[in-house]
């Protein structure tokens, strides 16, 4: 076992992880953070999404020892408080993008950081970024249009703001 400092949501833990731990399992065990889901466990589902340094990362296939220093982002600090949705999780739950639910963390996720990165993206561009995580529920025009709807949330938000 060895101590690692995992820097989740802006808080450090300390946790204790055999060197071959993954990080999906470090969050989920050691942390206490289940919303990171695993699915297949080989990185295809995209279900463990997770965001190092603001880039979305399969959690399942990076060991948690590998992340010390880094800035890990997971669905529990998505939102600015328990009571207050962050726009991407209002836009799944109004376009219906939600399903039942076990991709939709590791889909926020990435969703989540396409938009910071294109904050208009087009359907392809949507499409092109999501493609890594797979809904078994098959509902991938409706994950289109939340996406669509959290990009036109974000731009009405800032322009209230200016």
């Amino acid at each position: 076992m060895r101590a690692v400092n995992l820097e989740v949501n802006g808080i450090v833990h300390e946790v204790f992880v055999e060197d071959r731990t993954s990080l999906a399992d470090a969050l989920r065990e050691e942390c206490g953070l289940t919303g990171t889901r695993l699915g297949c466990e080989h990185g295809v589902c995209g279900a463990c999404t997770v965001l190092i340094n603001n880039r979305p990362e399969r959690s399942c296939l990076v060991l948690a020892t590998q992340t010390e220093g880094d800035a890990i982002g997971t669905i529990e600090g998505l939102a600015k408080s328990p009571t207050v949705l962050a726009p991407i999780q209002r836009a799944f739950r109004e376009a219906h993008g939600l399903q039942c639910g076990f991709c939709t963390s590791g889909m926020l996720l990435t969703a989540q950081s396409l938009l910071e990165h294109d904050p208009d993206p087009s359907p392809e561009t949507i499409r092109d970024w999501m493609h890594g995580n797979l809904c078994r529920c098959t509902g991938f025009d409706q994950i289109v249009e939340s996406v669509q709807l959290a990009a036109s949330m974000i731009k009405q938000d800032q322009e209230r703001e200016e």
